[in-house]
């Protein structure tokens, strides 16, 4: 990566890491990621807003070379998580006197996590300013985004909002900017889905709080910057609202097939009565993908044989993926098969405690399906159609 400049004297100098398939060991990035780390100089003080993730920091300090940066003033730690955070320490033991400057939350985190002495640290509130000279950076508190510590700093001459998580997307671009607003929203809404979704009331109170700020420029710490700020809030606006669309979300695994005789009527039942179906073959799906359809789906149902006693393994980890995430779900079911008994149905509605739900009539069958069992998933894609059109998200 080279460094980039948004405007006079603001420079994106992170890294781009175009290999990067799996974030923090768990969220599947199949078109890489950046980190996002800002240089702003002002005309009397210099300040590097986030760092980067610690393997990549060489090019971090390359790009600071390349613009002849000999002094940095502050660090701004936006978030203490270490792909922002990480490279801190060696900043500091190579720009002698830096100071960091982020909220008292967020210094105790970096205390815990990177051992950063405290005495290095300036603890700032919300509405707080920094004065660069001709630049002035206002920090904004914005708890739970996706930590409790997480805060976002506004330019104000500039009218750069830098957000940090917020906003972001695992995205690997040569593109400073949004190369393609299509592309970058499904990556985005994937992001939201994955990191933001569980705290998707928080976020709405803190879009609310920015409405009556003069932004022209978004700067994330993951992916490109958008040019067009509407577009990126809109979309999030749109994913942390209430409403929900026609669409139910099937994951589903089967083993012998009976399962999957099921999975295959359920659908062409619902495609009958016009609802979107999304089913998720999960030893098959990149599980990103599924938290994706999460974020706006009116109904979940669950598909599953039962292996000894109760679910498999795959589907309990849908289940527990749903609790995790919390979408705005109104709606959800189980279908599968059994050969001598279990508790596959109480076990999966058991998980779903932190969702608030309508339950509505598993099937549940032994063995293979019959004509009685295909005429029982009518019945439940009756009832979603019927649901659906009640919720206004399918005409009657």
């Amino acid at each position: 990566m080279t460094p980039r400049e948004i405007v006079p004297g603001v420079f994106s100098v992170g890294a781009i890491d175009w290999d990067l398939r799996l974030f923090d060991e768990l969220i599947p990035t199949p078109d890489g990621t950046s980190y996002n780390s800002y240089l702003v100089r002002g005309s009397e003080k210099t300040a590097l807003i986030d760092t980067v993730n610690p393997p990549k920091f060489t090019d971090l300090t390359t790009n600071l070379d390349r613009l002849g940066v000999e002094k940095i003033d502050y660090i701004i730690a936006n978030h203490a998580e270490q792909d922002h955070s990480g490279s801190i320490p060696a900043m500091l033991d190579r720009f002698r006197g830096a100071k960091v400057v982020t909220n008292a939350k967020c210094r105790d985190f970096l205390v815990d996590l990177l051992h950063i002495s405290a005495d290095q640290v300036i603890v700032i509130d919300g509405g707080d300013t920094l004065a660069l000279g001709d630049k002035t950076l206002e920090f904004i508190i914005a708890p739970w985004v996706h930590w409790p510590e997480t805060m976002l700093t506004y330019l104000q001459e500039d009218r750069i909002l830098f957000s940090c998580d917020l906003f972001g997307s695992h995205y690997a671009t040569s593109s400073l900017y949004v190369p393609d607003e299509a592309t970058i929203y499904e990556s985005a809404k994937r992001y939201y889905a994955e990191i933001m979704m569980p705290f998707r009331s928080s976020i709405k109170g803190h879009l609310a709080n920015l409405e009556s700020r003069d932004i022209a420029t978004i700067a994330p710490s993951h992916g490109p910057v958008y040019d067009r700020p509407a577009f990126i809030m809109d979309a999030y606006r749109d994913w942390t609202g209430d409403d929900v669309k026609n669409t139910v979300v099937l994951p589903y695994v089967s083993m012998h097939g009976s399962t999957q005789a099921m999975v295959d009527h359920f659908v062409g039942a619902l495609m009958e009565r016009g609802v979107e179906v999304q089913p998720f073959n999960l030893p098959k799906t990149d599980i990103g993908e599924l938290a994706k359809a999460l974020v706006d789906a009116a109904t979940v149902v669950i598909g599953t044989p039962t292996l000894i006693f109760g679910p498999h393994p795959q589907a309990v980890y849908a289940a527990y993926l749903a609790n995790l995430l919390r979408p705005k779900t109104r709606y959800v079911s189980v279908i599968g098969s059994y050969g001598w008994g279990g508790k596959t149905v109480d076990t999966l509605a058991g998980m779903l405690g932190r969702l608030k739900v309508e339950v509505l009539e598993p099937v549940y069958i032994k063995g293979r399906p019959k004509e009685e069992d295909f005429a029982a998933l009518d019945r439940l894609a009756d009832e979603i159609q019927k649901m659906h059109q009640e919720a206004g998200v399918l005409p009657s």
